[in-house]
This record gives C-alpha cells, structure tokens and sequence, in this order.
C-alpha cells in the first residue's frame, strides 16, 4: 500500500472517531452517554499500557505520543509487533473477538491517551456507520501490514530488514527538527525488529554509518540518503 493511501486510512479513522464527528452522527442520548464515559490517561515513558493476558476494558486512542506492541516467546524474549502512534487505536483486536489482550501495550514516549470502555465503543460501532467503516479499513490495512511482516523476515537478508525498518519507521512516525526519527530505540530493540542478534545489528548500524546512509547520536538515527536505503531494502513506498 502507498503511503498515500495509508494516510488516507488513517486520516478517515482519526475524523469518523472525533468528537465532532460522533456529536453530529449520534443522537443527543447516545452522545451524551460516549462523553461521560470517555477519559484522558497519561502515561510516562515506559509505563505499561495494558499486559499481555489481560481483559480488555475498553480501547486507546493516542492523543500524543508513541506506543510499543510487543508479545514474550517462548524463551521470554520479548518481540516487538510495532510501534503506535498518534491518531492510532489500540486494544480494539482482542475486544472485538472476545479474547484477552493478545499483546504488551508500553509508553515509547510521554504519552496522553482517550480511554474509552468496551461496551461504549462497541455501542458506537453499531449506531455510526462512518464509524465501522473507518474501523474496517483500518483492520484491512493492519492485515495486509502483517502479511507483509511475514514476507519481510522470510525472504530478505539481515542487511535488507535493516535499510527497511528504517524507512518505515521514518515514514510512520516522522522527524524531529533535526531530521532524526521520532523514537529512540537500544540497539537490542532494532535486533528484535529484523530479526537478528544484537552484536549482528550493532555491525551493521556501524556500516550503515560508514556508507553514509544515516547518521546516529546514542539511541538516536537519522536516514542521510533514502533512496539508497529503499532500494538496498526493496521497499515498496
């Protein structure tokens, strides 16, 4: 899918959940019952959003922020699904099919959620049909993402997974002013990423630096020549 596209996606999600669009697509009652029910979090970076196991209460709308999805192996190592951002909604997969949280929700960032129950969110979905229907495109989408993720550690080389994440996640989750991407990752978490060991990501960061493809501060990446990262990663944007 495009990038286009995907802010398409996103963009339709984020308008039919607002405020302003279920005052006007929602009777006074039914709105009025949403809004007394909707509450702001806040959580700090690294606090835990929900557990893996638990019982969903209701769904995350990320008001401000980034969030890590990430599931415990076999081993006890934990793997990390993807990153969420503002605009995104989490906790909604496991509500829907009536089954625990599937996944560990963690604050990336300082992060300002709106909370909103089970039963409300449900109730919307049945009374607002721009509603389902953003929800269905934003499922659709997240669908065709895991294919993808399954294609990705499959079939491409460490050194592609690499040039690859990269540029995704520049392209979903934007710069600072300096240019640098919008989270601050350990070396161990982009191994977790595409797959490798740590000491095999540490190499390959470092020869990415020597090849003038990105330029790193600590935690922090910065991507100086794109295009050669796309095509090194064959990344379909």
């Amino acid at each position: 899918m495009s990038l286009e596209q995907q802010l398409i996606i996103e963009q339709n999600f984020s308008k039919a959940f607002h405020k302003d669009s279920l005052r006007s697509n929602l009777s006074l009652e039914d709105f009025e019952v949403y809004e007394k029910a909707l509450k702001i979090l806040e959580f700090s970076k690294g606090e835990t959003v929900f557990e893996d196991g638990e019982s969903p209460k209701g769904v995350y709308f990320i008001e401000k922020g980034t969030a890590k999805l990430s599931k415990s192996g076999v081993y006890g190592k934990d793997q990390i699904l993807r990153f969420c951002k503002e605009n995104d909604l989490i906790g909604y997969r496991s509500l829907l099919c009536g089954e625990n949280f599937q996944a560990k929700a963690e604050a990336m960032t300082s992060m300002k959620v709106q909370f909103l129950p089970s039963d409300v969110f449900l109730k919307l979905l049945k009374l607002d049909p721009k509603l389902s229907y953003a929800m269905l495109q934003k499922i659709a989408y997240e669908l065709g993402e895991c294919a993808n993720t399954v294609t990705f550690l499959a079939q491409k080389t460490v050194r592609e997974r690499l040039a690859e994440i990269l540029v995704l996640l520049e392209q979903k989750l934007g710069t600072d002013p300096e240019g640098f991407i919008k989270i601050s990752l350990t070396r161990e978490e982009i191994a977790n990423l595409i797959g490798t060991a740590t000491e095999s990501a540490i190499r390959l960061i470092s020869e990415f630096k020597q090849d003038d493809l990105i330029s790193v501060e600590g935690r922090n990446i910065k991507i100086l020549n794109r295009e050669r990262l796309i095509k090194l990663g064959h990344v379909v944007i």
